[in-house]
């Protein structure tokens, strides 16, 4: 158990319960930041303080600080949202936050763009949409992520339900939220307490998903805590456990690497709760809080062992984990157009760019949805993919949805070839301040050009799962990528390739530190030998793995670099 504080466990530590001093450094009228230390704390509060690097050295040669905002995050629990709250996030965009909306990897609303003096008043309209931004950020159980099938419309609603539950059962318990973004004032005078994360909250952040086989729609093995719902005859009968999952890595530090999640049991919904603060707890005790990079709970496994981790819950939750139940994955990405439930109600699939909702350059994405919303009687679902699903919609009512979806451009779905309706890209620049590259800006230009090399080899329809990053931190999850890039600078990017397509396999590095002539180029040769060669349904990253064109790569990332294509 590490007893030697960073800086920033210091920082959780004297903050009480996260108030720091961030109510100040809100009021302070001379600058459009806050302290470094209060904007690590903010984080736990759902919120980045970010700037604007496209202006950052104009503005430095002006000797003006930097063009502060704050990007906000939502806790939407699986992604689930009424028409009512989809008008008032909404309205967020268009007063407060630049370019639209934001649908995230994490099932979930990410505004950006908002200016210090205006962050409480949008903090607080979000909380009177019957939502929060409490721990969408920080060293906390982060949003709760959670599969969006809907032709198994009972399903999802059990799942559902106990997706609310793991959300509310970790939401931090500090006053410190109420305190400082909605009435100013102590709610009580007794202690508090945080009676899971405890005074210095948890090492790194952790990530919670449920997946319903047979899709794989919200990666549950890029999970700290992945579980598998395992439904017989329309009832739950509980859940295969994952963990160690994550995304994160270093760029030339092989001790970072992504790892997926491992399975260790299948629990009972009425022990699900236990499991979970048990490994959460397990975590909060043994994780690194030296090192903050290797503070993820899949360090703490491979460095203590997965065995002695699984002894250490079962002996903290006091009974054994039952052995996997079977199950099976066919498909990781998102369904797209109509599908009706067994409960014959309707829902339609739509693909949204990079997962921006917003109206520029001839597009009114963003005013077609608000359309919808002002009509729709039942809702909406964000994915995992950064797409959006219009669910519980009536027969009767399908029509009016279609005439709105034509009307706004929001029909791409229907003739978009297989690589763009599973594909993904991060945010990146120029608001991330930890991206090396583009990446949602380098999809609109990307993509073209490979469909292009698709259609030549008559590989257009072909699903293949993209995964764009600005860098190796795999917001985008790009090591489950069949196709990878995860930028190294401005232009250039590391190659990665092999991952299957169900979320299974991690990819590995091809090429690194390559632009984008050499990336398609290299693609180029090996779509030729796919559509040639592959055997009848065989994914793409299958077939690179199965004719020896990558080597079979292993359960954590591995850095190979291959001189040649083979």
């Amino acid at each position: 158990m590490s007893t030697t504080l960073s800086h920033l466990e210091q920082v959780k530590a004297d903050s009480r319960h996260l108030r720091g001093t961030i109510e100040a450094g809100l009021n302070d009228p001379v600058t459009g930041a806050i302290s470094d230390d209060d904007n690590k704390l903010l984080k736990f509060h759902g919120s980045y303080q970010q700037d604007d690097r496209d202006i950052r050295d104009e503005r430095r040669k002006q000797k003006l600080e930097p063009a502060y905002s704050f990007m906000i995050r939502a806790r939407l629990p699986g992604g689930v949202i009424t028409p009512a709250q989809w008008l008032a996030f909404d309205d967020l965009a268009s007063t407060y936050a630049g370019r639209g909306l934001r649908i995230t990897t994490r099932q979930t609303f990410q505004w950006h763009g908002v200016i210090k003096r205006e962050l409480k008043a949008t903090m607080q309209a979000i909380h009177n949409a019957m939502a929060t931004t409490i721990a969408a950020c920080g060293d906390v159980n982060r949003q709760v992520v959670s599969s969006v099938n809907p032709l198994l419309s009972s399903q999802h609603k059990l799942v559902q339900e106990w997706t609310q539950k793991l959300s509310d059962h970790f939401i931090p318990r500090t006053r410190a939220y109420h305190e400082i973004w909605l009435d100013g004032e102590k709610i009580t005078d007794e202690p508090e307490e945080e009676p899971i994360y405890g005074d210095t909250y948890l090492p790194r952040k952790f990530k919670m998903g449920i997946a319903i086989p047979p899709t794989n729609d919200a990666d549950v093995f890029a999970q700290d805590l992945g579980l598998i719902a395992i439904i017989e005859n329309g009832l739950l009968q509980g859940f295969n456990v994952a963990i160690g999952g994550g995304m994160g890595a270093t760029h030339g530090d092989d001790t970072t690497y992504a790892r997926l999640g491992s399975l260790i049991g299948f629990v009972p919904p009425e022990q699900l709760i236990r499991v979970a603060e048990g490994v959460v707890t397990l975590q909060r005790d043994y994780g690194n809080r030296e090192q903050r990079q290797h503070a993820r709970l899949k360090y703490t496994l491979d460095h203590r062992g997965l065995d002695w981790f699984k002894a250490q819950l079962e002996e903290r939750i006091g009974f054994t984990l039952q052995p996997v139940r079977p199950y099976h994955f066919d498909q990781n990405g998102d369904r797209y157009g109509w599908s009706q439930g067994e409960d014959g109600q309707w829902h339609l699939g739509l693909y949204i760019e990079s997962g921006r909702l917003w109206d520029h350059e001839g597009s009114l994405q963003q005013t077609g949805v608000r359309e919808i919303a002002k009509i729709l009687k039942g809702e909406f679902r964000l994915t995992c993919n950064q797409n959006l699903v219009i669910s519980n919609v009536a027969t009767e009512d399908r029509a009016q949805i279609d005439e709105l979806v034509a009307r706004y451009g929001l029909d791409g779905y229907i003739n978009q070839s297989g690589i763009r309706r599973h594909s993904i890209s991060c945010v990146a620049l120029p608001t991330c301040g930890l991206a090396m590259a583009e990446s949602e800006r380098y999809a609109p230009i990307l993509l073209p050009k490979l469909e292009a090399l698709l259609a030549k080899h008559g590989l257009t329809d072909a699903p293949i799962l993209l995964r764009l990053s600005g860098c190796p931190n795999g917001c985008s999850r790009p090591y489950l990528g069949e196709i990878a890039l995860v930028g190294r600078a401005l232009g250039r990017y590391d190659l990665r390739l092999g991952a299957d397509f169900t979320g299974e396999r991690l990819n590995i590095s091809y090429r690194e530190n390559i632009a984008e002539p050499e990336i398609l180029s290299t693609l180029d040769g090996l779509f030729d030998a796919y559509a040639k060669n592959r055997q009848t349904d065989e994914k793409f990253g299958d077939y690179l793995v199965r004719s020896k064109t990558i080597p079979a790569p292993s359960q954590r990332l591995i850095p190979i670099v291959l001189d040649s294509v083979t």
